[in-house]
């Protein structure tokens, strides 16, 4: 009976070790995580607290390749946009080449000027750098009016803006050989039950952006909401059933 207990307790000792080799889930501090979604693509969570909302996360993307990386939005402020960027260089030897910025909130471009110290390219479409001048915020580097693609050691990036929702300005960006599409906030969570902030909302125009993008990602594998779980194109129907029940 002892015997038996023990080889139990050695089985399970051993899942739990392969579960932690096998998890590429990253905890970088209590505001910062890094979570694995295939190859070397993560979503990176920040957490920030408001008046409004209390405490809640907002997602980002690190795509890497070749010891490189391009970052899908910043976190909230410099601060920890330094200590992610530091992460990924001490700890994964990974040098950021360029930040993609989704639009003008600072969920998205609040650490700019830590970028742009670094010497880092940025995007942008060119309604959120107008804007960005309008708020005296730093300014991207370089600007797109419809899409913008490119390629990134070998893997092809399109960055596309198909209209209103969130904001006036937001964009997608679609990795379609890895199938992954960061929405940001224009596309809401399986869990969101409202469209959340719309001080600065195109909401007449937000379903039809999104069945534009709908229509432009084919075989939609991982979508990535600006606040919220990943999903899939699922959550790109989710988001028009909520702007219809909110017109």
């Amino acid at each position: 009976m002892v015997k038996r207990i023990f080889l139990v307790f050695v089985f399970v000792i051993g899942l739990f070790y392969l579960k932690a080799q096998t998890n590429k889930n990253i905890i970088i501090d209590d505001d910062i995580q890094l979570i694995h979604i295939e190859d070397s693509v993560y979503v990176h969570l920040t957490w920030e607290t408001s008046e409004s909302f209390g405490r809640f996360p907002s997602n980002g993307l690190i795509f890497i390749k070749n010891g490189q990386a391009i970052m899908v939005d910043t976190p909230f402020d410099n601060e920890k946009t330094k200590r992610l960027t530091e992460y990924l260089q001490d700890s994964m030897h990974v040098e950021i080449k360029k930040l993609i910025i989704g639009h003008f909130h600072n969920d998205c471009l609040g650490g700019l000027e830590y970028i742009q110290s670094k010497g880092i390219e940025s995007v942008a479409n060119k309604l959120t750098i107008e804007k960005c001048k309008e708020l005296e915020l730093p300014i991207p580097t370089i600007s797109f009016v419809d899409s913008l693609l490119f390629d990134f050691n070998g893997e092809l990036i399109d960055c596309h803006y198909f209209g209103g929702g969130h904001s006036f300005d937001n964009i997608i960006v679609w990795i379609p050989n890895k199938k992954i599409l960061f929405g940001g906030c224009l596309i809401k969570s399986s869990n969101s039950r409202g469209l959340g902030n719309l001080s600065d909302a195109v909401v007449a125009d937000w379903d039809n952006t999104v069945r534009k993008v709908l229509n432009h990602c084919s075989d939609i594998k991982f979508v990535i909401p600006g606040h919220g779980a990943i999903g899939g194109s699922e959550l790109l129907t989710h988001t028009i059933e909520l702007v219809e029940s909110n017109k």
